[in-house]
């Protein structure tokens, strides 16, 4: 029998009440959850030590020590902390500091939401004391976690423009902003939650980054796709338009279980870009097999029934294997 236009219309009018309908039952789960997440009381210390240093005396030297031995290790002579007391240029740092996070209102509005998302997930999460520090802009070790003492360096989240990161990578600074501050610490958590990966394979390597980006999907949902893998937004729409591409490569170069070690700095590590060794490579943000992990580790848990728990003990291949992966064209 011959389909009419008229037909055709009561079809796709169907499909679309269907669509509209899963749509409107997902998005009412998932508010249903956020709820429940808002419900979840999180009481947690800030201690501003940046705020007690800055404002401290070299004669203040035996008090704050006593108050903060973390932050003095003994090996250190006295005259160090001294020169620091007085040095003009960490005074300048400090300043800064002050400026853009005058308030602990600032880092509780990014850490509670957080740390609640975070609890609702892993039930076991205790929340930290939290301490603000300066770190004379060591942007290798932004977050510290240390048994139940979370140190967030703030000296790190001026702005990416910020003068003070003239020389630093522009790769770098990018990601040196407060809004990193949410997605620095949710990866610090969620590498405490996920199983390292058995082997050294490529495949390996990026579902573990994959599952440490998922997380972040789950604990910060307000937040943007670009700010989670730390890219600028014209990264990650470059990362979108070219995945088909990027996983065509990965495939016909065999990639995906080899275990050469050259290819974590080529496509998982921070750069500046990722390498092909094509003249595409300038184009291209660095961490592109995270990128590519996270993919697979979301169609993964789209087409499966599984609890965030078991993901992050599942198996690389496992989780390859059954997640029905296809790249956006």
């Amino acid at each position: 029998m011959a389909l009419t236009s008229c037909n055709i219309f009561s079809i796709m009018k169907y499909c679309l009440f269907v669509l509209l309908g899963v749509l409107f039952f997902s998005c009412n789960n998932e508010s249903k959850v956020e709820k429940e997440i808002e419900k979840i009381p999180i009481n947690f210390e800030i201690i501003r030590f940046d705020k007690e240093f800055a404002a401290a005396t070299p004669a203040d030297l035996p008090k704050l020590k006593a108050k903060f031995p973390a932050f003095f290790p003994k090996q250190y002579n006295d005259s160090i902390w001294v020169e620091k007391l007085t040095d003009t240029l960490q005074d300048q740092l400090e300043m800064e500091v002050l400026k853009k996070f005058p308030k602990e209102e600032v880092i509780e509005e990014i850490l509670v939401p957080l740390f609640q998302h975070i609890k609702y997930y892993f039930p076991d999460f205790r929340t930290p004391v939290v301490v603000t520090a300066t770190s004379d802009v060591d942007y290798r070790n932004k977050v510290i976690l240390a048994d139940s003492m979370l140190v967030i360096g703030l000296d790190n989240y001026l702005g990416s423009e910020h003068r003070f990161y003239e020389g630093i990578d522009k790769y770098v600074s990018k990601e040196m902003k407060p809004s990193q501050i949410g997605p620095d610490v949710a990866e610090t958590y969620a590498r405490q939650y996920i199983k390292p990966p058995n082997k050294g394979s490529f495949l390996g390597q990026i579902i573990y980054f994959g599952k440490e980006l998922y997380l972040k999907d789950l604990w910060l949902p307000n937040d943007k796709d670009a700010e989670k893998i730390g890219y600028t937004e014209a990264e990650f729409e470059w990362a979108e338009a070219n995945e088909e591409y990027m996983w065509r490569y990965f495939i016909e170069k065999e990639l995906l279980y080899s275990t050469d070690p050259k290819l974590g700095a080529r496509f998982i590590n921070p750069a500046p870009f990722s390498k092909f060794y094509l003249e595409i490579d300038n184009e291209s943000p660095g961490m592109l097999g995270r990128y590519l992990g996270w993919k697979i580790v979301r169609a993964y848990m789209e087409n499966n029934k599984t609890s965030t728990q078991q993901l992050m003990v599942t198996d690389a291949e496992e989780i390859f294997t059954n997640s029905k992966y296809k790249p956006k064209k």
